[in-house]
């Protein structure tokens, strides 16, 4: 019954993995579209993802632990440990094809979770660059509603009072 019920677990985690390669790609795409009005929704939900796989982990780990003993190795041992641990039978391929399946999935993540860094940096320093070239001479507006070059806040202030 250990058996099934981990594999179950980890079908729910490779597709929640799944879904965090979808989430990361739709961020990617805003990124590299300009439309980063959306990015902090994105952002939101690749975070909601994560706590369902940090969830997911821990579910995980306790049907490992309960599997290991039965298996006579370690009650924190990994999928790998836990693989090469299985005993002969359709399991250890049963496991095998997630433990791949999750790590493909994986590597993934880390190449587009390195992609959209990159954007995100190019991003900031560009909006770094932008504000760096600022007219610091561009005309405001004053308390009184007047147009002003652009001043020290405190000569500002002192002009509307």
């Amino acid at each position: 019954m250990g058996t099934q019920r981990l594999s179950a677990l980890l079908w729910e985690e490779r597709e929640l993995l799944e879904l965090l390669v979808f989430k990361l790609e739709e961020e990617q795409l805003l990124l590299t579209s300009g439309k980063t009005k959306w990015l902090t929704h994105a952002t939101r939900e690749v975070e909601q993802v994560l706590e369902r796989l940090r969830a997911a982990d821990l579910g995980r780990a306790v049907a490992v632990a309960g599997l290991a003993v039965e298996w006579g190795t370690s009650e924190d041992a990994t999928l790998r440990e836990l693989v090469a641990a299985a005993p002969a039978g359709p399991w250890t391929e049963i496991f095998n094809a997630h433990l791949q399946a999750m790590t493909e999935l994986t590597v993934k993540i880390r190449e587009l979770r390195d992609i959209n860094e990159q954007f995100l940096r190019a991003a900031a320093r560009s909006a770094q660059e932008t504000l760096a070239g600022l007219n610091p001479e561009a005309n405001t507006y004053t308390a009184a509603g007047t147009s002003a070059t652009r001043m020290s806040a405190a000569r500002l202030v002192d002009q509307s009072i």
